[in-house]
């Protein structure tokens, strides 16, 4: 049978008035996770409710199941709630288009719905800035929503409280929604909303947000086949915006409107010069990427200098949903097929390579993300566990304390690195090579646990995205044992990065006088005759802080149960195309796949 899911994800029919929602059985395993009888197939570690196929304890599937696909009947109340998480967008949104497809065929209606939980913006790694540009987001589709005639339902509560408000105020209601990657927190929030599901009796449909393959390790084939399932969902036609909605009336409801920061808990200030959030913006950000500003991505990305402007600037935008990886994905294609079109001494220098590049970023996006989905506890414990012990993961002491203020407030006496700290306090964003550099330098020079100053940068980023987050941190700190240990010379990448010491001046005004601090000592001004006034002395000794690092790293590495463990993080986690975007994989070692440390630079969005 064709393979509708490929089309607007889920085929909704009717039969003797009963809804059959079809999800035809195909190799990619990316049909939505339904809810059938409230029994919510999720990730690996969580409420993984099967029947088994052929037994009475599944009359559903027993009766009904076919060669072909697999059918789930459900009953047909007339309310949808629409459940917008981190996906604050209208265009390829395939819970809206079912919805709203659902609610043409049958007379029903969609509630459009977002919740600030107090309890999500209170975890340690939310800021002001990503209240902000959520909220931005959700102005433009509630801008959008009422275009159309509906309203935005925004509350503000608990999402089980909310869920139970709504149940008894509308009567019985399908939930539908995006699949979320995201911190423990979501994890746990989404475990719980399943389970009241299954005790109010209500269906919650969730659909494929990007890349990421839900129970991949159990029914998806494994690592070696999430390439191919990504392809296939990324393959798919970009799924248009619905021309009209049913819309749900939400008068009588407890609709708050838009809150701000200080509304929500947030006590830290917002910075004024981040990027804005809202779908114009993002269209606008990859537009201009495209047709202008990557032409000369590949070689500008890893300057904080010319980053900037090189750069895409579309992460928090794929982070709160405005934008899509497919819809991005596709656009890339259609701009390569305008410049291959044009003869070739017209077409822009570079800017094929570039646009290469860029589209490697993006699968590794998905590809990072899929490490948190398989195994959530990256997000606070070592993804190789040889490593555990190897630094203090206990309450810092004093002397720690003390290091990770210096890194969080940007005065740590390297110049280039409190350069990149002040820059992202104000902007947040730094890019990437910058950003795996500061966490190097935390969890090598510094030799702090990589879960402190990662929630410092968590907060710092406005594009934080959970699965690429931890990931990278643990990759920077040298614990997954199958990625090359890289410890950046913060002196080094200064020279090589910002040689005339632009960026320094810019950010660090205590350097920033050209007279008290001259060129040749911009990078390095502990070996001036006499240090400027107001800078403070380097934080460690580089030399001798690099050295210890080694020494550590290294000797833990080559213990026999981390390597054996590094076997374990490979089968689940390690890339499957180590040639991508020209990386070598490296020699084999006593049967312990390494993973190129370029990996760790191929993140700038």
């Amino acid at each position: 049978m064709v393979f509708l899911e490929r089309v607007l994800q889920i085929a909704l029919f009717e039969n003797r008035g009963v809804l059959l929602y079809v999800a035809a059985s195909c190799s990619d395993h990316s049909q939505p996770n339904l809810l059938v009888h409230g029994l919510l197939l999720k990730r690996e570690v969580a409420l993984k409710v099967q029947f088994p196929p052929h037994t009475s304890a599944n009359p559903l599937r027993h009766n009904l199941q076919m060669s072909s696909s697999a059918i789930f009947v459900a009953p047909t109340p007339s309310t949808t709630v629409l459940w917008f998480k981190r996906d604050l967008r209208w265009h390829d949104h395939a819970p809206l288009a079912s919805a709203a497809l659902w609610a043409v065929q049958h007379g029903g209606t969609v509630l459009p719905l977002w919740v600030d939980e107090p309890d999500m913006w209170a975890q340690p790694d939310m800021a002001a800035q990503h209240a902000g540009f959520a909220h931005e987001c959700l102005a433009e589709l509630a801008a959008w929503i009422a275009a159309d005639g509906g309203t935005l339902c925004r509350l503000h509560g608990d999402m089980l409280a909310q869920l139970t408000m709504l149940h008894a105020r509308i009567g019985p209601f399908v939930l539908v929604s995006h699949e979320e990657t995201g911190n423990s927190w979501s994890f746990a929030r989404d475990v719980a909303v399943a389970q009241w599901c299954q005790v109010h009796a209500v269906e919650w449909r969730e659909f494929p947000n990007n890349g990421v393959v839900r129970r991949l390790l159990s029914d998806g084939g494994g690592r070696n086949r999430w390439s191919q399932h990504k392809a296939a969902r990324m393959d798919v036609p970009v799924i248009a915006p619905p021309q009209h909605v049913r819309w749900h009336n939400v008068a009588g409801l407890p609709v708050t409107g838009a809150l701000t920061a200080q509304d929500l808990g947030l006590l830290d200030a917002d910075k004024p010069t981040r990027l804005r959030g809202g779908r114009r913006a993002a269209e606008s950000e990859l537009s201009s990427f495209l047709l202008q500003r990557g032409q000369h991505y590949r070689f500008e990305m890893s300057s904080p200098v010319t980053a900037p402007h090189s750069c895409s600037r579309i992460s928090p935008h794929l982070v709160w949903g405005s934008l899509s990886v497919r819809a991005c994905l596709h656009a890339v294609t259609q701009r390569r097929a305008a410049l291959q079109a044009l003869p070739a001494d017209q077409r822009p220098t570079g800017f094929l390579q570039s646009l290469r590049s860029f589209e490697g970023r993006l699968h590794w996006h998905c590809h990072f993300i899929q490490k948190l989905e398989s195994e959530p506890a990256i997000e606070w414990r070592n993804v190789n566990r040889g490593f555990d012990g190897l630094r203090n993961e206990g309450e810092l002491t004093p002397e720690e304390q003390r290091r990770l203020h210096a890194f969080c407030t940007g005065r740590t006496g390297f110049p280039f690195v409190d350069a990149c700290l002040r820059s992202l306090a104000a902007t947040g964003w730094i890019n990437f090579r910058m950003r795996a550099m500061l966490m190097s330098f935390a969890a090598y020079q510094l030799w702090l646990h990589w879960r402190h100053p990662g929630l410092h940068l968590a907060r710092e980023f406005l594009d934080y995205e959970p699965g690429i987050h931890w990931s990278q941190c643990q990759m920077q700190s040298g614990v997954t044992g199958i990625n090359t240990i890289r410890i950046y010379s913060p002196t080094k990448q200064s020279h090589d990065q910002d040689p005339t010491g632009l960026f320094i001046r810019q950010w660090v005004p205590e350097l920033r006088d050209v007279n008290a601090v001259p060129n040749e000592f911009i990078h390095e001004p502990w070996l001036m005759p006499v240090p400027p006034a107001g800078y403070p002395a380097p934080i460690v000794d580089l030399k001798a802080a690099t050295l210890a690092a080694k020494e550590h790293i290294y000797g833990k590495k080559a213990e026999p149960a981390v390597k054996a463990e590094a076997l374990r993080v490979f089968d689940k986690h390690g890339s499957r195309a180590p040639n991508r975007e020209g990386l070598r994989r490296k020699a084999v070692k006593k049967q312990v796949p390494a993973q190129n440390g370029s990996l760790q630079l191929s993140l700038d969005l």
